[in-house]
């Protein structure tokens, strides 16, 4: 190692497991943020706060045999040349036990995965998940990404001659690369990096692996040093989080790692964290697969004068009115009865016969159906109390 200085001793937790306020070790965020600087030279990333989120990622990969929840980086770009591979060639170097796979087998991923989990670096994502079709062959890979985001969860296979069962460890931080969004399932678990071609103006420097390796190694070395020296500490820590469920989860690891850190970082992370999860729920809800239906639903029932039910077909006449929606664009002619079946299908809506107020049947949806789904999925805040309708019923 280059450095010969022996990291401080890490400050006690509070009781309720935040760290103290003069809490990390004295050289602990001065090593972040020369990893800050260290990547900024080689990439440009999308934001400041997503900068500060791919450092405490990077950290917390020296950290795994601690954490519940291994969190995914997904750093993903409409189109080539975004810095995409590039900033997987910085992670690479200074991430823990780097496994680097390209159009690799599920069967191979799982059998690098040890008791001591590595990091996998997945390039060119894309190949993978591009199209429904390459996706479905590849449902193994999704499956086990899925699986590897929570501890405890094993693919059973059979093995050798006499085929007796074998269990495979999961678990392990794993960072995807690739052009377009990854499947829904892996988004939902990942920290989301956004990146984008550089603008004019924008200048980073090349990266050369034989001139520039040894300085992001020796990055690497000095993270593994810290993060050993707290790794009973991270463990304990339950830090408060601006954010709730699946998201708390994969971003905890982050916040945890920023709180044993201390400087500015604490802070950094959890702005991080609200911001970029934000933005992803503002992606979902902008997703027509997504909860954007039941929103607009939902507003259709309002601008109808929220009735008991509604036509499928005055349903779909006010979604495809919408200027500012996708279901105009959903096929030729706009959205369809078969099209918004399936979209509320996977909510466990479905159409029957309603009753109109003229007395006629027709079909059509009943306003009782969408209730849960709408708490669940698209809650409405409510500006004098500052409560949202999701809070009657638990999240599933």
């Amino acid at each position: 190692m280059n450095e010969s200085t022996a990291p401080a001793a890490p400050t006690a937790p509070h009781p309720t497991g935040t760290p103290s306020p003069d809490r990390g070790q004295p050289d602990a965020a001065a090593l972040l943020d020369e990893l800050r600087a260290a990547l900024a030279r080689f990439v440009v990333l999308p934001s400041e706060q997503a900068l500060d989120a791919t450092v405490l990622w990077i950290a917390a990969t020296h950290l795994q045999q601690v954490w519940q929840h291994a969190p995914r980086l997904a750093v993903v770009g409409p189109a080539k040349r975004c810095g995409k591979s590039r900033l997987l060639d910085l992670l690479t170097e200074t991430v823990h036990k780097p496994v680097i796979t390209v159009n690799s087998t599920a069967a191979a991923i799982f059998r690098s995965i040890s008791d001591e989990p590595p990091t996998l670096l997945v390039d060119e994502a894309d190949t993978i998940f591009g199209s429904p079709k390459v996706a479905e062959k590849n449902e193994e890979m999704r499956g086990l990404l899925n699986a590897g985001h929570q501890r405890g969860r094993p693919v059973l296979r059979v093995v050798g001659k006499e085929h007796t069962p074998h269990s495979f460890a999961t678990f392990a931080m794993a960072a995807l690369a690739g052009i377009g969004d990854l499947p829904d399932t892996i988004m939902d678990r990942s920290v989301v990096i956004r990146m984008r071609r550089r603008a004019e103006g924008e200048q980073v420097s090349p990266y050369r692996t034989r001139r520039d390796s040894p300085t992001l190694r020796s990055l690497r070395a000095r993270l593994a040093r810290w993060t050993t020296s707290v790794a009973e500490q991270a463990l304990h820590l339950e830090p408060e989080m601006p954010v709730e469920d699946r998201a708390a989860d994969t971003w905890e690891p982050l916040v945890i790692v920023a709180d044993l850190a201390g400087g500015t970082w604490p802070e950094r992370a959890r702005a991080a964290c609200a911001q970029m999860v934000a933005i992803e729920a503002q992606a979902e809800e902008d997703n027509p697969s997504n909860a954007r239906i039941l929103a607009d639903i939902r507003r259709a029932f309002a601008a109808a004068g929220d009735p008991e039910s509604v036509s499928t077909d005055a349903l779909l006449y006010r979604l495809n009115s919408d200027p500012e929606a996708p279901w105009a664009e959903a096929g030729r002619g706009g959205l369809n009865p078969r099209a918004l079946s399936g979209l509320l299908r996977e909510y466990g809506i479905r159409s029957g016969n309603v009753r109109m107020p003229d007395g006629n049947q027709l079909k059509g949806y009943t306003r009782a159906k969408f209730a849960d789904a709408w708490k669940r999925y698209c809650p409405t805040v409510h500006p004098d109390t500052g409560s949202d309708d999701s809070r009657d019923t638990p999240a599933k």
